[in-house]
């Protein structure tokens, strides 16, 4: 790796690098990033015994390295630390951690699988779902909103699409919670040595437990997802019983979270910003398509992904070299003033929005930006259009993840009674 001058001096970097960084409140985190985007070049964040890697902050540098995979490569790894090889060798490698062949032709099997007729029963099933949501929450009064509105949405729509058996979803849920709870999280030497464990084996569980479901549909296979993967024929091939589990965990760890996550910062923007929900409610059918990507522009629920150099390249007059590490901060890219005027303001009508929530281009956009979308439209129509109307109660309680921003929960009330 080239060793950068800036570490020999003041290293503008170096505050990421700090473990209490991302605990700090979202305005602090978003001043520092707007520091590194006025810097001349790639700015290097170090990570201790000579490693670290290149903080690509700018709009224009993430969508660069987004669409250029043969020179910024995911493999080995694009989380934080880097996946151990014997985890991937037990797991099977995850689609967001592959390249070239590879990815493409698993990316082929899933694509195929999402035909038409199954997008448009998720499309149905999405605005069921809400609404029987919406009808619980206005039954039961609940005040917690992740548990009882954010995270239900996203889960049950995969699990209906995926076909999961109804006696499996309280566990599968579980199984998502312990295997995601403490991504990017700094914890103490006693927590670090017992969650990497508690992560693990809920993720074995749940792609073992997603494995015997394909098994038994390669043999009685039905009109869901995981028939439609199990008995793909795409070039001869369709997913195997651990390609299977990996898709599924990342279907349910990433499409899960993100949207659980988009949604409950969208309550709170929508409460914080009265104008704005106003606006929307004037004409939701209008509106609506601008607030939901605004909403996940402003709160971008992946933080950022790792990329690998994997050939020489020259970026805004740096040069990377094989072996360099760099890091693609959506959330900094996402608030980038040469792209989004006014860039912390949250505006529904804000055109053109090109976000970065779902990637940067290229081969690994997010396979789930439509059915994301239509699920938040769907959930909102829902609860604003109500006679009863919902707000956010206090801060969200955010996790501190340098990858994600979770929500660990949010306090809500009822407007009327």
């Amino acid at each position: 790796m080239t060793l950068p001058a800036q570490r020999h001096g003041t290293d503008p970097g170096r505050e990421l690098a700090e473990p209490g960084f991302w605990q700090q409140p979202p305005a602090h985190r978003l001043a520092a990033f707007a520091r590194l985007r006025a810097a001349e070049g790639p700015v290097f964040v170090p990570e201790g015994s000579g490693r670290g890697h290149w903080a690509l902050v700018r709009h224009a540098q993430v969508q660069e390295a987004s669409r250029l995979p043969k020179v910024f490569a995911s493999a080995p790894g694009v989380t934080t630390p880097e996946p151990a090889r014997w985890v991937r060798a037990l797991f099977g490698d995850s689609m967001v951690n592959l390249d070239g062949p590879d990815h493409a032709q698993l990316r082929k099997i899933v694509q195929r699988a999402f035909t038409p007729r199954l997008l448009a029963a998720a499309e149905e099933d999405i605005h069921a779902v809400a609404a029987r949501i919406v009808d619980d929450v206005l039954a039961e009064r609940p005040d917690e909103f992740v548990s009882a509105v954010a995270s239900r949405l996203p889960l049950e729509v995969i699990c209906n699409m995926m076909g999961i058996p109804e006696h499996y979803r309280a566990e599968i849920a579980d199984r998502v919670n312990h295997a995601s709870e403490n991504i990017g999280v700094e914890r103490g030497l006693a927590s670090r040595l017992r969650m990497p464990g508690r992560g693990l084996r809920a993720l074995a569980r749940m792609q073992r437990m997603v494995a015997g479901i394909g098994r038994e549909r390669r043999k009685h296979p039905t009109d869901d997802l995981i028939s439609a993967l199990v008995c793909a024929n795409v070039d001869g091939q369709a997913l195997g019983a651990r390609q299977l589990g990996a898709f599924f965990s990342l279907l349910m760890v990433a499409g899960v979270e993100t949207t659980r996550n988009a949604i409950t910062h969208g309550l709170s923007l929508l409460t914080d910003h009265p104008d704005q929900r106003d606006l929307l409610l004037s004409d939701f059918e209008k509106y609506a398509d601008g607030a939901v990507d605004e909403m996940i522009r402003h709160s971008t629920p992946i933080i950022q992904f790792r990329r690998t150099v994997a050939a020489e390249h020259t970026m805004d007059g740096h040069v990377f070299r094989p072996g360099d590490k760099v890091v693609l901060y959506y959330a900094s890219a996402n608030r980038d003033e040469a792209v989004f005027p006014d860039p912390d303001a949250f505006v529904i009508t804000r055109s053109p929005n090109p976000h970065l929530g779902f990637g940067g281009g290229g081969p690994h956009f997010c396979l789930g930006a439509h059915l994301a979308r239509v699920e938040m439209k769907a959930l909102f129509r829902e609860l604003l259009t109500r006679p009863v109307g919902l707000r956010a109660v206090g801060l969200p309680d955010l996790a501190g993840s340098n990858f994600d921003n979770r929500v660990r929960s949010l306090r809500f009330a009822f407007e009327r009674p």
